[in-house]
């Protein structure tokens, strides 16, 4: 036994500024995936159903579905920049699910959307790092309160994940310092 508590406090309007936060940071790449696939509407429509949450919308299963749908598109896509893109989509849809756990995955919940959208432009600008550097710095700067409450109650992010884990380790310590 840890002593930690396995469960946190998280209210609705925390949810609610976490999604939106979450959509902000996926729409900086969406334009990266419909340049991809220009019809497919997956991720766009992901992205959308996490603002009308942000914006006092109900958790509904057509929610969760336009998460899943984003996800689908990112397996989907030919090109790695477009799939991150989507996964950032997917994630801000997912953003509302967040589970009130004490467990260090719950921050990829948070800060997926933005670490996948740092992926997408990183790839699509073929590497360069001021592109990213960016993208985490918008990140780190337009975090609502929320964001970093619910940090605070929450393990830090895992290890592993590869170059997306790499960022949300980043953000996370950013945000929580």
């Amino acid at each position: 036994m840890t002593g930690e508590p396995d469960r946190i406090e998280l209210c609705e309007h925390e949810l609610r500024e976490i999604a939106g936060y979450a959509a902000d940071g996926a729409r900086r790449a969406l334009s990266i995936f419909e340049r991809a696939l220009p019809a497919d509407t997956r991720p766009r429509d992901a992205i959308g159903a996490a603002y009308d949450f942000a914006g006092g919308g109900r958790r509904t299963g057509a929610l969760r579905e336009a998460a899943w749908a984003a996800y689908k598109a990112a397996q989907e896509a030919a090109s790695p920049a477009a799939a991150d893109a989507a996964r950032a989509a997917s994630h801000a849809a997912a953003a509302a699910y967040l589970h009130p756990k004490a467990s260090a995955h719950q921050v990829k919940h948070i800060l997926g959307a933005a670490a996948h959208a740092a992926r997408a432009e990183e790839l699509a600008c073929e590497e360069d790092p001021s592109v990213v550097g960016g993208t985490l710095e918008w990140a780190r700067h337009h975090a609502p309160p929320a964001v970093t409450a619910v940090l605070g109650r929450l393990p830090a992010a895992p290890p592993g994940g590869g170059r997306v884990g790499a960022f949300i380790r980043e953000l996370d310590v950013a945000l929580r310092s």
